[in-house]
């Protein structure tokens, strides 16, 4: 297929601009996005660190390596860390970088707002980390800094108040990047992308941004009541905040996958070479997702005995609903296919599988019954990081090595990427699964220590050395990196024969992306021109 418009776009160079200069103030979407990138990743390479303490710490009974203080002051940056300046910012760094290219846009609606939002977001990252160096640090518990533990009584001094505003201060970017994300979905479109001919990916971000405008103003909310007890003493009631906190909570969750999810729609789908199978019911799936999130933040309350239980359960089971129609369409888009297994799909089968096991045990945990005995134990923890780190970063791998030849006109390795996975899958299971067997067994979670069981012992070691296999896969995936930009293999501007815009422009794109598009009849526009193009 030959790509129209291209040799133009790479034959105007563009006006040269400082490095530093472009790094500080640059609009342009996409360096927008890599910055969101890099800034997450290097926020990532702190919270593994951070997390190697804690495992160290848990691998045998009694105290190795950290204090008691130490270790509650660790966990909470680790989980504070992947949750706010992680999960959440890549989240919707995807957005910015992914969808001005293939809703075939030159830009976002409001560059100089996304540009504001970043340096929201380094800032939020800063103070957090700042309020962790000081003498008591930020807090016993965890990414949720729950009442009244959060309070000046069991957590004094600075370090819990630097933390409650970089919390607030790196969430409302994210909130107002939201905004400028769906603006853009809106109003910015081409000639001929209406909304039901957006890319899969692009109405994962479009529910993404949605559950972020509705759910995080009750987070900063919930935020600032933390602020005005600690400094005002103010007597906040700690079940109001725990429903301000989980009707941002839950729904975050699947601001945390959705975007993922995407990037795995995309992969499965070009790399079986079909259509997207069941595009409108997908489309339908995620909205019924999104709007069903909004309903179910009580099931984080069933052992207060002050949630409607049945109802929250209810509404959470529910959910598996519309789980199972986007799993029918992404096995559907597979079957009958000529899947190639390269890199980018091993990362998506992964992702499936994996999740899978996090959605179901997410059932479990809604039904109050089952719900009492493993609040608050090592179940949940498995859970959570099955549908966090098992799913959503296995999601973003696959996207990342997807359209890392877009953003870069290089290669990664295939066989470093494969190395990269293998290990992934390894230590990524021998981590959490064990986790689960604890919780069953009634390990509860956010402890620094525990009574000497030999099976405990054990699991606890294993999810201790599944922990440091992470690490050297990210040491891998790092190394990857760095070969392909140095010693580069030139990607083409389609290497993969991608379905949607961004494969239509140069490799990187140019500053506006396009000089023309091509025909535009449904949301995969160059495999329709490609089926046009064959014989018979």
């Amino acid at each position: 297929m030959t790509v129209a418009g291209t040799t133009e776009a790479a034959a105007a160079p563009e006006p040269r601009v400082d490095g530093w200069i472009r790094l500080v103030a640059s609009t342009d979407h996409k360096s927008l996005g890599l910055r969101l990138f890099g800034l997450a990743g290097i926020y990532f390479l702190a919270g593994g660190i951070l997390a190697l303490f804690v495992r160290s710490e848990l691998a045998v009974p009694g105290m190795q390596v950290l204090s008691h203080q130490e270790y509650n002051e660790v966990f909470t940056m680790h989980g504070s860390t992947m949750v706010y300046l992680v999960v959440q910012p890549i989240a919707l760094a995807l957005g910015v970088y992914l969808v001005p290219l293939q809703i075939g846009a030159p830009d976002l609606a409001a560059p100089r707002l996304a540009l504001w939002c970043v340096w929201m977001q380094l800032a939020g990252g800063v103070i957090m980390y700042l309020g962790f160096l000081t003498t008591h640090g930020a807090g016993p518990d965890g990414w949720t800094a729950f009442l009244p533990l959060s309070n000046a009584t069991f957590t004094p001094g600075t370090g819990m108040d630097m933390w409650v505003l970089g919390v607030i201060v790196a969430n409302a970017g994210q909130l107002v990047l939201a905004g400028v994300i769906l603006a853009t979905i809106l109003l910015r479109r081409a000639p001929g992308v209406s909304m039901l001919r957006l890319p899969v990916f692009v109405w994962t971000e479009v529910v993404t941004t949605l559950m972020v405008l509705v759910s995080f103003p009750a987070l900063i909310a919930a935020m600032t009541l933390i602020y005005l007890e600690r400094q005002f003493g103010w007597n906040v009631d700690p079940n109001v905040y725990l429903n301000l906190f989980w009707f941002y909570g839950h729904p975050n969750v699947y601001v945390m996958f959705f975007p993922f999810l995407g990037c795995v729609a995309e992969v499965v789908a070009v790399f079986s070479g079909k259509r997207f199978f069941g595009y409108t019911a997908m489309v339908f799936s995620l909205l019924a997702f999104a709007m069903l999130s909004m309903s179910v933040w009580g099931h984080h309350m069933f052992t207060t005995g002050r949630s409607a239980n049945e109802y929250f359960a209810l509404t959470s089971t529910s959910l598996a609903v519309a789980a199972g129609v986007e799993y029918f369409d992404m096995v559907g888009t597979m079957w009958g296919g000529s899947v190639r297994l390269g890199t980018p799909v091993l990362f998506a089968l992964a992702f499936l599988i994996q999740f899978l096991v996090g959605g179901l045990t997410g059932i479990i945990v809604a039904s109050p019954p089952l719900d009492y005995s493993l609040n608050d134990t090592y179940f949940v923890v498995a859970h959570f990081h099955y549908t966090l780190f098992a799913g959503s970063v296995f999601g973003l791998f696959a996207g990342i090595y997807y359209w890392f030849p877009k953003a870069t006109g290089a290669m990664l390795r295939e066989g470093l990427g494969k190395v990269h996975f293998a290990l992934m899958v390894i230590g990524t299971n021998l981590t959490f699964f064990p986790m689960f067997i604890l919780g069953y067994d009634g390990m509860v979670r956010r402890v620094a220590d525990y009574p000497h069981r030999a099976r405990w012992e054990l699991l606890n070691s294993l999810s201790t050395a599944g922990s440091a296999i992470i690490a050297v896969a990210t040491l891998v995936f790092i190394a990857n990196v760095w070969v392909s930009l140095r010693r580069r293999v030139p990607a083409g501007n389609d290497p993969w024969e991608g379905h949607t815009l961004e494969w239509w422009t140069t490799s990187p794109p140019p500053r506006h992306n396009f000089t023309d598009l091509p025909p535009i009849r449904s949301f995969s526009p160059l495999l329709e021109l490609r089926l046009d193009e064959e014989p018979g």
